[in-house]
C-alpha cells in the first residue's frame, strides 16, 4: 500500500503506482520506511534555554570541550590562567587547573590497561624534567599524572604526549575514565581470559565516538578476567568479571522467569544446580561450558555503594557491544540537572535493574541470557588468594618468565626512576611497565635468569620488590599539596605512618590502609581494611590536619563498606591511635583471622573499647 494517492493534486495512473510500489517494496527490504525520513528536521528544532542549565550543561552547549583547543593555544600564548568556563572545559584534553592550591595545570593521561612502553616512559620522563616541577604520580586507575604545569607549557605537553603514542582526551570531568583491566592479563597462570584486548579495543570505540565527551557526570570502567592481581571491579561504574561454566546448565534466554538454580562462582569457576521447574516451554537456554563475563553497574564506593549484579552473562565476543549499550543508556537518561545525584548509581536508585536491562536490550535488539546471582553470601565461598601479590616476584604462563610488582610509596615516582625502569624493560624484559590500580607498576617477562638482577636495581633506585603485609597496602590520593578539595596532607602522612608503625608493630597478615584527602575518596577509604577520612581538626582552639577513621572495609569476595570507628582524630594523635587498633587485633583475633573479619566480628562499642586501650 502506497502512503500517498496522487501527486500535486493529480492521481496516480497504473503505469505510476506499479512503478512506485516497486520502489517502496525495495526501500522497505532495506529496512527503510518514510517514518525514518525528517525532512525539516533543522527547522524543526529549538536550542536549548541555556539560562535553565546548570553551569557544567551550559558550559558544554556553549562550545563542546573537545572544541576548546584554540582556547587552549590563546591562553599559552599569554600565559593566562583559565576562567571557569575553560577551567571546565580543558579537563577534556586532561588538564586541570589546580587553583587555589597551586597557579598551574595538573595533565592526566590516559593509558588504557596500564600499559605503558619503555620508549614513552623516557618521554614521559623527559617531558617532566623540561616542562614541569617533576612531579609524576601513578593513580589508583592505573594512570600517570604530571604536576605544576605552566599554561604557556600545556599545548606542547599535549603535543609530546601524543607523539609518542599516548593522549590526554578525556582525562577527566564528564567522560568514561582510564579503562582498567588486570595488570598480568595474558601473563598470569590463574587468569580465565586475557582482558587486556578487550580494553583496548574499547578504548578505541570511546576515542572514535564524540557522543561519549557528553555523560551526565564521570564513567568507570573495569575488566576483570581472574588472576592474582584484580582491578576491583565492583567500584566501577560498570565492572564485568569472567566466570567459568563448568558443566551445561539451564537458564532464560527470554527475559522471563529465570529456569535455573542460580549460577554461583566457585574458585573462580560457576558451577550450576540443578534446572529448576521451566516457567514456559520456549523459555530454556542452554549455557554451554566456558569462560562468560558478569556485569556489575553502579559501583561508587564515595558513595557506599558496590556494583550490583546485572543478572546476566556474557560471552567475550559481545561484551563491548552491551557495554557501549549499558553507557548509552546512561548517556540518555542519567541526570543533567544536579551534579550530586549524576552517577549511574543515582539512575540505579530511580530505575530498577530490570528497567535499565531492558533498556539496553531495547538498544540492542535482542535479549540477553540470563543467570541471575540470588545468593550474595555464596558468590564467593573459597578463602580470597593473599593480598598484596601486586608486589613481588611470581612466575608468568610463559615458563621461564616471571613479573615483578614493583611497590612505589604512595604512587610518587621521579622522572630519574621512570628513565632507569625503562631501561629495566628494555635490557631484561619485553619494553613495557604496567601499572596498577594500587598506585605501584609491574615489570613483566624478566626470564629467570636476571631476576636477581631487577631485584638489586629496584633497590639501587629507590624502589622495593618484596612484599610489606603493612607498607604494601598503603594507598592514599594526592592530598592537599596539589588537590583544593583536599583536607589534608594524605601522601606525606601516609609514609609517616607507614614510617612509624614499622618501628612499632609486627604484622603477620597484610592490611590495607587507605588516606584520603575529602569525600570524593579518589583513594576509596570505605574498602580500606583502615579508611583514613581528612578533616580538620580543633585542638587547644587552633584548626590542624586530622582523620576520620574507619576499620572493616573490603572488595570482591571481602566486599564491605568500613564502618567509622573514630571521628576526628589529629593526625599527631592518630599515629598512637593506628598503633593501639593493629594492637588490639593482635591480642583479641582468633587464630589466623584477618583483620576484616575481627572487626566484622565486634559492634562499635566493643572496637572502640579495644582500640583504645593499651593493654
Amino acid at each position: 500500500m502506497l502512503p500517498f494517492t496522487e501527486i500535486a493534486g493529480q492521481k496516480l495512473d497504473a503505469e505510476q503506482r506499479s512503478y512506485l510500489e516497486g520502489l517502496f517494496a525495495g526501500l522497505k527490504n532495506r529496512g527503510l520506511t518514510f517514518a525514518d525520513v525528517d525532512p525539516n528536521s533543522a527547522a524543526g528544532k529549538t536550542k536549548p534555554n541555556l539560562d535553565a542549565l546548570i553551569f557544567e550543561e551550559r558550559v558544554k552547549q556553549e562550545l563542546h570541550p573537545l572544541d576548546a583547543y584554540p582556547a587552549l593555544l590563546e591562553h599559552a600564548a599569554a600565559n593566562r590562567a583559565p576562567d571557569k568556563e575553560n577551567i571546565f572545559r580543558f579537563k577534556w584534553h586532561g588538564l586541570f587547573y589546580l587553583t587555589p592550591t597551586k597557579e598551574a595545570f595538573m595533565c592526566r593521561l590516559r593509558i588504557p590497561g596500564g600499559v605503558v612502553k619503555s620508549f614513552q616512559l623516557r618521554e614521559l620522563a623527559r617531558i617532566s624534567q623540561e616542562l614541569t616541577s617533576g612531579h609524576i604520580q601513578i593513580t589508583t586507575r592505573a594512570n600517570l599524572q604530571l604536576r605544576l604545569i605552566e599554561a604557556r607549557n600545556a599545548p606542547e605537553i599535549l603535543r609530546r604526549i601524543q607523539a609518542v603514542g599516548l593522549h590526554t582526551r578525556g582525562a577527566g570531568a564528564d567522560n568514561i575514565r582510564n579503562l582498567t583491566c588486570n595488570p598480568t592479563a595474558g601473563i598470569d597462570p590463574y587468569e580465565l581470559i586475557d582482558t587486556l584486548p578487550l580494553c583496548h579495543q574499547l578504548e578505541q570505540i570511546i576515542v572514535n565516538d564524540r557522543t561519549f565527551y557528553d555523560l551526565p557526570r564521570k564513567f568507570n570502567v573495569a575488566f576483570d578476567g581472574g588472576g592474582l592481581i584484580g582491578t576491583i571491579e565492583d567500584t566501577n561504574d560498570i565492572g564485568v568479571k569472567a566466570v567459568k561454566v563448568a558443566q551445561p546448565s539451564l537458564a532464560s534466554g527470554s527475559g522471563g522467569i529465570p529456569v535455573a538454580k542460580t549460577v554461583v562462582p566457585e574458585s573462580s569457576e560457576l558451577r550450576a544446580g540443578m534446572p529448576a521447574e521451566p516457567a514456559g516451554k520456549d523459555a530454556c537456554a542452554t549455557i554451554e561450558p566456558g569462560v562468560y563475563f558478569r556485569v556489575g553497574l553502579g559501583g561508587a564506593t564515595g558513595h557506599k555503594t558496590f556494583a550490583c549484579d546485572l543478572g546476566v552473562l556474557l560471552k567475550p565476543e559481545e561484551l563491548l557491544k552491551v557495554i557501549v549499550a549499558i553507557i548509552r543508556v546512561y548517556v540518555a537518561h542519567g541526570n543533567r540537572r544536579d551534579r550530586k545525584n549524576a552517577r549511574l548509581k543515582h539512575l540505579l536508585q530511580t530505575w530498577t535493574l530490570e528497567q535499565y536491562l531492558a533498556e539496553t536490550e531495547q538498544l540492542l535488539g535482542y535479549k540477553l541470557l540470563r543467570a541471575p546471582v540470588t545468593q550474595p553470601s555464596t558468590i564467593n565461598p573459597q578463602p580470597p588468594p593473599p593480598r598484596h601479590t601486586h608486589v613481588g616476584v611470581y612466575p608468568q604462563k610463559q615458563k621461564g618468565l616471571n613479573y615483578i610488582g614493583v611497590a612505589v610509596p604512595v604512587g610518587q615516582i621521579t622522572p630519574k626512576q621512570l628513565l632507569r625502569l625503562a631501561d629495566l624493560a628494555d635490557n631484561y624484559g619485553s619494553g613495557e611497565v604496567r601499572l596498577t590500580v594500587w598506585q605501584n607498576l609491574v615489570i613483566p617477562n624478566i626470564p629467570d635468569a636476571f631476576v636477581e638482577t631487577i631485584k638489586k636495581a629496584l633497590l639501587k633506585m629507590g624502589l622495593h620488590w618484596q612484599q610489606s603485609n603493612l607498607r604494601s597496602g598503603l594507598i592514599a590520593c594526592t592530598g592537599n599539596s596539589y588537590c583544593k578539595f583536599a583536607s589534608s596532607n594524605t601522601k606525606g602522612h601516609a609514609l609517616e605512618l607507614a614510617d612509624y608503625l614499622e618501628k612499632r608493630i609486627e604484622l603477620d597478615q597484610p592490611i590495607n590502609i587507605h588516606l584520603t584527602g575529602c569525600p570524593n575518596s579518589c583513594a576509596q577509604h570505605y574498602v580500606g581494611d583502615v579508611g583514613l577520612l581528612g578533616a580538620k581538626v580543633k585542638v587547644a582552639g587552633e584548626t590542624v590536619e586530622g582523620y576520620h577513621v574507619f576499620v572493616g572495609g573490603g572488595f570482591g569476595g571481602n566486599q564491605a563498606v568500613g564502618r567509622q570507628v573514630f571521628q576526628g582524630i589529629s593526625f599527631e594523635q592518630l599515629k598512637p591511635t593506628l598503633e593501639r587498633i593493629l594492637n588490639g587485633y593482635l591480642r583479641h583475633r582468633q587464630a589466623g583471622e584477618s583483620f576484616q573479619k575481627f572487626t566484622q566480628r565486634h559492634d562499635l562499642n566493643t572496637l572502640q573499647a579495644i582500640f583504645s586501650n593499651d593493654e
